[in-house]
């Protein structure tokens, strides 16, 4: 799918998941910063903080709200669809969009990308 806008507070939500991480697994939140920085904004990669070799999100609990809110498609104000892959396998496109829901605008500056938030 690629990169998706998340707010400045989800961007902080997810800075605190990876420094609990840490602080507990630092092997696995370098695999994260790795793949972070790594992060091409390409629309075929997967989000960094997917575990490519286990498909699960490494900061589950730290997840952006499009990611919390697991089924619906979210429209940002430049009118590009955020989605979490895993919720629509096999949809086309146009399912995908009738699905969307709008979310608030952001002040500018406020709106990242999951791999800008880590990396």
């Amino acid at each position: 799918m690629g990169p998706f806008p998340i707010s400045a507070s989800d961007a902080g939500r997810l800075r605190e998941g990876l420094a609990e991480l840490e602080a507990s697994d630092p092997a696995r939140a370098g695999r994260i910063r790795e793949r972070a920085g790594a992060y091409g904004n390409g629309e075929d990669e997967a989000c960094p903080a997917l575990d490519p070799s286990t498909g699960q999100c490494d900061l589950y609990a730290a997840r952006p709200i499009t990611c919390r809110i697991f089924g619906p498609a979210m429209r940002s104000k430049g009118g590009a669809v955020g989605v979490c892959e895993l919720c629509f396998v096999g949809a086309s496109e146009e399912e995908i969009a009738a699905c969307a829901v709008e979310i608030p605008e952001m002040e500018e500056g406020e709106e990242t990308t999951v791999a800008e938030a880590l990396a």
